[in-house]
């Protein structure tokens, strides 16, 4: 591909992939102690107000931020289920 602005688009869409892959690595990191430590607790996996309260602030940063809170909803409560999952597997 010759289109030089083009390629420039592509190379910080690429450089932000990067990134996101990397804040959700330290992300799951953090879950991950979070589920050790409910597991050894008692704790229960899921935490459904905290869980309604970060969408809350999720959807009013995407307001801010002029990206859809619908989109936005959609990816933290994808995020949310894989971190239950990991969190219930932990707890055996």
């Amino acid at each position: 591909m010759s289109d030089a602005v083009l390629q420039g688009y592509r190379k910080s869409i690429d450089n932000i992939d990067a990134a996101l892959v990397h804040l959700l690595a330290e992300r799951f990191k953090v879950t991950q102690a979070v589920g050790r430590y409910k597991a050894t607790s008692g704790l229960p996996a899921a935490d459904p107000g905290r869980e309604e309260r970060q969408i809350a602030r999720l959807r009013q940063l995407a307001l801010e931020a002029e990206l859809d809170p619908e989109f936005s909803e959609k990816f933290l409560r994808f995020i949310i289920d894989e971190v239950i999952r990991h969190h219930e597997q932990l707890r055996g």
